[in-house]
Formats: structure tokens, sequence, C-alpha cells
């Protein structure tokens, strides 16, 4: 008997193997699981599905979040939420109610074969859901910015008459020999308005060029080559370095972009100008680039390599010029002037007015707007005679200022002198909207009111007396139209005396000065104002940007007894006059000046109220001024060379109007005091510490009371040896954090989130020796910009470490950190219990947390100078928003963290020699290749 059991066990062996190997069996036992435990695995599908919403809420709320910040949604969370809203429950869960009437043993094996299938989709079901659960749950990053796009969309309003030249531009755009493009005609024609609407156009159509960039150049007298620099920079994505000569940037930036098929918009050229010297390399039939640009002269247009392809623009006919004025109106004015009732007024009226515009589309946007909202016919008589009043107050000047200057009419008393104080800046560029709303509340016009500042900029921009800048929402514009009808309104008295932006090498002598109420002199080449102009009646007096003054006469404020605004900064001056006599003063700006000290009695400016002397490298005293003016609501000392050395001079308790304060320390005891002075300490907002000769550790939740605190910046602290960003206990909202010449500086802590640096987006660090990596900028989420330079002994960026390593040397140095305050008595009693409570919280951080992390999500820019010994910046990894990457002076640097696995879907540059990237290591050939010539630009 055994025999045969034995001979049939032989027998079914290889059967029984075979079906093993094919799963048969494992199946088969799957699917009576299935059958048997329906009801144990539909109860674990029902807790799942609650798990899998929980995950979903949390992932639909931080993918919210995202987009809330103008951020798209990552493609793996979109489609993992597309997944979750196509499982299929809803039938299974009817099939499941149905099937269990049937519960009975009898009725149970009736229904077998489907209770067969149900049990095997449940089981499907909750592998799908637990495998969703596990796949939200691993998700860190949620959302990014998009690339920039080819074209960046400008604000554009509806054309009228402009279709054929937008057709002539399209028509020589797709010409191979039309590669530099001009387009005159007089200022206001619309030559803005046709280019804003042809770059708009390219978004639309599909064409071979890389990058579009608009550039406004309005260089009137004076070229602004660093705007313009700065405006390719952007559009190119490339690190922008403070300290590089233009010429040096030049040669960078057109290395840059002749490796880009570009169309490059010049917008208002006055001058001529050699593009090489702002960083644009001149188009050929070769690179197949094109450059467009607009000037009022059309001899500008043939300098500048326009010859041959030139279109003039006219003022608009008269059929185009009526649509544009009839687009500018209410419906109910529009009605009114279409009305069909005989002798209508109303369009009479509106017709001499829109003829006064003489076609030019800029006066017909103003004047139209002004009278947006008539619909009585009194109102449009009272229009024109008011213009026609005008023509004859205007005798001589062109009729189209009386037509504009309706518009004016049409502003309150207040909106009119905040509009005439934009005349005072120059022609070309934009004005700042937070400088104009300090100069208006020093001169008395807003009455301690910025919100009422920023309305009245709002309602000039709604009335067209002001244009939004394309670039920069801060800033606005004047049209120079505009702004000549403005300097004649307030020619006639002699009230303003306007030289700014002129290429001056003196100062219009003193009797221009005489009756002048507001003067502006800036961006020039003046280098001394030795005179002592007699103007009792000035209030503003604007010098910035003379790089070159260096001079003011003794008694240069002698006879200014009413001069409310003053603004000496970026100018070369190292002494200012006695100035007690500007006792109505209220806006003193000497910040970026060589001054060396203040006047002895600037205490006697009882009025000021805002006092700006940042970047003041050669300042040596303030004479205990600053403490005396009581009405200061700004006192800027921040990076200047005078700083508060000790206790007894930080003596500025008594400003209790104070609302910004930056500050320059040289004393750990200094910076312990300002902490413990709550009103400054709220009121601090930039914080420079220098020369604190025995400050060893820096512990940045000491700060806790400076809870508006935005920029750090240490230096020259040669005993520094840590610096501590533990846990944040208060609100923090440090953005900007600079370390330079640190000798001493070995150790960075940064806590596990959240931290006193949670919130910071650029950071620099020069000449920190020691510092042999930053492993700890792991933990800056928000960082967007990295800056290393003269760190000799920099290794590595990131030290790939083991973490377990990291956290324990973190944990000593943190309690080596706690226990030295603790011996020093500079520590509260509580120090025992802030050591144990965030020793507990990086013991708490598992091996793996740093990995769960998203590291780097927001960085856009790593800027590497002069670190002799790098070798290695960190491992190849995810980088979403990594768009340049920037290399000087690094001779061992033979890898960059960029891999074809990894994300770097922005990035845009990588800067460096080209015997540094021929020493670059790739994976292969291929991917060195693709390097090179997609991303590498040699400088």
């Amino acid at each position: 008997m055994a025999d045969v059991i034995s001979a049939a066990s032989s027998c079914l062996q290889p059967f029984c193997e075979c079906l093993d190997g094919s799963g048969l069996l494992e199946a088969s036992a799957g699917e009576v699981a299935s059958f048997l435990q329906l009801r144990s695995n539909w109860d674990d599908l029902e807790k799942a599905r609650e798990s899998l919403g929980a995950v979903e809420r949390m992932v639909r709320g931080r993918v919210t979040a995202e987009i809330d910040k103008l951020n798209v949604c990552d493609p793996q969370v979109e489609l993992w939420l597309r997944r979750v809203d196509e499982l299929q429950v809803h039938t299974l869960d009817e099939d499941y109610t149905n099937l269990m009437k049937y519960s009975s043993l009898c009725q149970c094996t009736r229904h077998a074969a489907r209770r067969s299938r149900i049990g095997k989709r449940v089981v499907e079901s909750l592998d799908e859901v637990n495998k969703l659960i596990e796949e939200g749950r691993q998700f860190k990053k949620f959302g990014f910015k998009p690339s920039p796009e080819i074209v960046e969309r400008l604000p554009e309003s509806k054309t009228f008459g402009l279709e054929t030249m937008l057709a002539q531009l399209h028509d020589l755009l797709e010409k191979a020999d039309s590669n530099i493009i001009g387009v005159w005609g007089q200022g206001g024609i619309g030559k803005t308005t046709l280019l804003h609407a042809f770059n708009n156009d390219l978004e639309k159509k599909v064409h071979d060029y890389q990058v579009v960039i608009y550039i406004e150049v309005s260089n009137s007298e004076i070229l602004d080559t660093l705007e313009i620099q700065k405006t390719i920079s952007e559009r190119l994505n490339l690190p922008w370095n403070e300290g590089e000569t233009i010429v040096k940037r030049a040669r960078f930036l057109v290395k840059a972009l002749s490796r880009k098929r570009f169309v490059l918009l010049l917008d208002d050229v006055r001058k001529k100008f050699k593009l090489e010297d702002v960083g644009i390399p001149t188009p050929d039939t070769n690179n197949r680039s094109k450059l467009i640009l607009t000037s009022r002269y059309q001899e500008v247009c043939y300098q500048m390599g326009a010859q041959r392809n030139l279109i003039k623009m006219d003022v608009l006919d008269s059929d185009a010029a009526w649509k544009l004025f009839l687009s500018k109106l209410s419906t109910e004015a529009s009605a009114a002037v279409e009305s069909s009732s005989p002798n209508n007024v109303v369009k009479e009226r509106a017709m001499v007015i829109a003829q006064g515009c003489e076609g030019l589309p800029l006066a017909l946007n103003v004047i139209g707007t002004a009278v947006a909202g008539y619909v009585e016919s009194s109102d449009w008589i009272s229009a024109v005679d008011a213009i026609n009043k005008n023509i004859v107050e205007f005798e001589g000047v062109d009729g189209m200022f009386a037509t504009l200057k309706y518009s004016f009419d049409r502003l309150t008393p207040t909106q009119q002198q905040c509009f005439l104080y934009c005349t005072l800046f120059p022609e070309y560029g934009s004005i700042s909207k937070e400088q104009l709303v300090d100069y208006w509340l020093a001169e008395g016009l807003l009455l301690d009111d910025r919100e009422k500042g920023n309305q009245i900029i709002r309602s000039l921009i709604s009335a067209c007396l002001l244009q939004s800048t394309s670039s920069m929402s801060s800033k606005v514009k004047l049209h120079n139209i505009i702004r000549h009808l403005g300097l004649y309104l307030v020619s006639a008295d002699k009230s303003f005396v306007v030289k700014a932006g002129m290429a001056l090498d003196n100062a219009p002598p003193a009797t221009e000065w005489k009756e002048a109420r507001r003067i502006s002199i800036m961006s020039n080449n003046i280098t001394e104002l030795p005179f002592s102009p007699k103007c009792r009646n000035l209030t503003t007096l604007l010098i910035q940007n003379n790089p070159k003054l260096n001079k003011l006469g003794w008694g240069f404020f002698k006879y200014m007894p009413s001069l409310k605004v003053l603004d000496l900064s970026h100018t070369a001056i190292t002494s200012l006059p006695e100035c007690d006599t500007l006792v109505a003063l209220q806006h003193l700006n000497l910040s970026y000046t060589h001054i060396m000290r203040l006047p002895e009695r600037l205490w006697l400016l009882k009025e000021l109220r805002h006092l700006d002397l940042s970047v003041t490298p050669a300042l040596e005293d303030t004479l205990n001024n600053c403490s005396r003016l009581h009405k200061l609501r700004v006192l800027n000392l921040f990076r200047s060379h005078y700083g508060i050395r000790d206790v007894d001079d930080l003596n500025l308790d008594s400003l209790r109007a104070l609302l910004f304060l930056g500050i320059t320390i040289y004393s750990q005891d200094v910076l312990k005091k300002l902490n413990e002075t709550h009103p400054l300490a709220k009121s601090t907002h930039r914080l420079n510490l220098k020369f604190c000769g025995e400050m060893q550790s820096i512990k940045i939740s000491d700060f806790n009371h400076m809870k508006h605190l935005e920029e750090l910046y240490v230096e020259s602290c040669y005993d520094l040896n840590t610096l501590v960003a533990d846990t944040e206990l208060t609100t923090s909202c440090l953005q900007a954090l600079t370390l330079s010449i640190l000798p001493s500086l070995e150790n960075v802590l940064v806590a596990p989130m959240p931290h006193n640096f949670r919130f910071v987006r650029k950071l620099s660090i020069t000449q920190c020796p020691k510092l042999l990596n930053i492993t700890w900028v792991r933990r800056l989420e928000l960082l967007e910009r990295l800056v290393i330079s003269n760190c000799r002994e920099m290794l590595t960026i990131v030290e790939e470490a083991n973490n377990t390593e990291e956290q324990y040397k973190a944990q000593t140095i943190l309690k080596d950190c706690y226990s030295e305050q603790e011996d020093d008595h500079t520590m509260p009693e509580s120090s025992h219990d802030e050591w144990n409570d965030d020793y507990q919280i990086i013991n708490r951080e598992s091996i793996n947390d740093t990995m769960m992390q998203p590291e780097f999500p927001k960085l856009r820019s790593i800027v590497l100078t002069d670190v002799n010994k790098l070798r290695t910046i960190c491992k190849p990894r995810d980088f979403p928003c990594l768009e340049t990457i920037r290399v000087e002076d690094c001779p061992n640097l033979r890898s960059i963290p960029l891999s074809s696995t990894h994300n770097c879907g922005k990035l845009k540059q990588i800067c460096g020699s080209s015997d540094w990237w021929k020493k670059i290591q790739f994976e292969n050939k291929e991917e060195a290749a693709h390097m090179e010539s997609k991303y590498f630009i040699p400088i």
C-alpha cells in the first residue's frame, strides 16, 4: 500500500509543481479567502475609504494652496486625484448590499458564484484604495511655478486703426533679411500700444523663437543701461551680481543672448546707442534673431540699423479716432452720443472734443476717460467751453494740450498736486510708488494716510495720467506728453525747477531757485553745489543719483526754512553743511553716501520723521542726534559704519512714534538690551551685527521680540563660532540672511520645522573659512537664492552624511551652546527647559526625517564664486524650480547635481568658464553634450 501511495505521489508531484509554478494554487487560495472573508474585507474596505478621504482632503487642500499662489498642480498629484475620482465604489456598494439580503446558509450556497465575484472585487478595491493611500501620503510637492513663457504677456488695450501696421510688422518679421525693424512717429501716437499688441500676437502664433523680450528704453539724455541689463537678465533667468561692472555684464549677456533665437522689442529709443554696450548682440541673418525698435525720430531708426525696414506711424483717421473715443465712454454716455434724435447736441459736442485731439490716441484716451460718464447735454457743453477756455489760456501751444488739461482739471486739488509731483522725475524709467507716497506724506499732501496715497496713485492710473509699468507693479511711469503737460502747467509761476536726467555737469544757477517750491536735479553728473541759494518757499529738493557730487556749500541750506523733503542719496558727499535752519524738514535721505558725521545741531530738526542713513560706509558718528528727534517714524542705520557700541548709547526709547528701525550693532550687550526694549524690538526690520568681539554664539530665538525682523546681516564677528536657528517660538518673518567675514564660524544649526529660518528666501555666505559645508540649507524650504563666495575650506555644499551622526552632532553642539549661555548668565532661568524642548524635538526626528522632507523646493539660483576647494554641491536630486547655476573660480568643482533622472525642468542657464566646463564629469557623453548645447554659457 505504501508503495502504491509512494508511486501515486511520484506521479502527482510534477503536476503539483506545475500548478504551483503557474500560480493557480495561490490564486485559488486567494479566491477562497475572498469568498470566506467577505464581511471582514468589506469592513476593512470601508475603513480604508475613510482614510483615503482624509488623505484626499489633505492633498486637495495643499493643491488649492499652490493654486492660490498662482502655481500649477504637480502632474503626478493631478493623476493621483483623477484615479481617486475614477475609483468605482458605488456599484460595488449596491451589489454588496443586495448580496447580504441572502445571508442564510442555503441562500448563500445558492449565490456562491455571485458571492465569489463580489468578494474578488472587494479585495481588488481594497488593494487599490490602500495603494492610493500610500501614494497620497508620499507626496512631497503639490505644485510648482509655471515655467516662464517664451512671450511675457503685456498690458493691452483694444486697438483702433493699427491693423495695417501690425500686419506690416508681422510681414517684416517673416522676411529673412529684416533683422532690425524700426517704427517711428510722434509721441502719444500709439507706438507703445502697437508694440504691446505685437508682443501679445507672438504669444498666439507659432514661431521658432526661443524668447521674446520687451524693454522700455526711454533713454532721454542718459541711457539707463543698468535697467536694460536687469530686464534681459530677468527674462533669461540669469543670476544678478550687483558687484559686476556694466561692461563685464554686457559681455556676459551678449554671450547668453547669442545662444538663443530672440525677438527683442525696444520701446521709445531717443538716441543712438551701441547694442553690444548694454548686452545685446546685433541680429543678423545667421542667428535669425530680430530687433524691433520704436522712436520718435526717423533719424534714430536709421542710426540703429533700421534703414531698410521702417514703418511710419501717422495719427488716426477720423473714423478710427471716433471709434477710439467712443470706446472710452460708459454705456449710458455712448448711448447719449449715438442717439438718433434730431439736433443731438451731445453728439455734436462730443465730436468737437474728439476732433480737438487731432487723431492722437493718447489724447483720445485721456479726454475720453475724463468725460466717460457724461449723459446730459449740459455736461458736454460745459466740457467744450472749458476746453475752449484752455485754448485761449494756452495761446501759441498745441491745441491738444488744452484738451488734455481738461482731464487734469477734473482731479481734486490733492490729486492735482500729487500728479504734478510726478513731473520731478526724469523722462525715462519708472517711479517707486512707495517713494512717491513717502514724499507726499512729508509734503503734507496726505495727512499721515499711506493708504490715501495708494488710492491717489490708482485714481491717476484710472485717469490715464499715470501708467503701470509692465514689469513691476510697485512702480509707475509718466508718459512724456503727459509729463510735458504737467511741466507746462507749473511753468507760469516758476514754482517747479525740473532738470532731472539731463546729463548736467553743473546745477542751475541760484537765480532760478529763488521762486521755486520744488526742485529736482536728480540723475545728473553734477560735482558740486557751492552756492547758498535764497529759496524760502522751497519744500522739496531732490538731488539723488548724482554719483560725482562731493561738495555742498557751507551755507547751502541757510535760506531754506520751508524745506520738507531732501534726498541726497547715491551721491559722494562726505559731510552735510549745518542745517539747523531746516526746521520744517520731515524727510531726509542720506543713504549710499560717504558722509562721515551728522551736523552737530541736526537735533533741532524737530519735525523730522524719516531719516535714512543706510549703507553709509564712512559714517562715524551721529552726535547723539537721532535720540532727540522724537517724531521719527523711520530711522534706518542698517549697514552703516556707525553702530551702537555701548549699552548707554542705545538711547532710542524716546522715539515713541518709531515704526521702522534699521540698526547696526557692535556689542552683544547692546543686542540683548535692544531685544528687551519691546517698542524698539518691535520696530526693528533690519539688523546688522558687526564687530561683536565677545559674541561666540547667536541663538535666533533670543530675538523673540523682533517680530518684524526681515533682514539679518552678520559680519566681521571674529569669535562667532555657532549660529542656532532653533525651534520657532514666535512668528518669524526673516527673509534675508547674510553671513560675511566670520573666520571662526563652524556650526550653523537649524532645528526641525518650524524654525526661525523657515521664511528665509535669500542666503549669502562670504568669507567663512571654517564652514566645510552648509548641509542645513536643506531645511530652508522657501530658499530662492543661494550665494557663496570666498569660503576657502568648503568642500561641499550639502554633505550626504549619516542622518544619525548629523542629529547627534546637532544635539551636542546645541546643548553646549545653551550651557555656555547659562554659565555667562546671559540666559533666563528657563534655559534648561528650552534646551530640553529643543533636544526632544531634534531627538524625535527619525533617521529618515530629512529624506522625507522635500529639499530645495523653491531654489531658483545658485551662485558660487571663489570657493577654491569645493568638490561637489550635493548628490543629484530634484530641483523643481532651479533656473540658474553660476560658477566662477571654483577649480576643483567636478560635478553639478543635475541628471536626466531628476526633475530640473525649469533650468535655463549654467554659467562658468570654458576650462571649468570641460572638467565637469557626466554619466555619459550624450548627457554632457545635451547639457552643453542646451544650458551652458561661457563667461
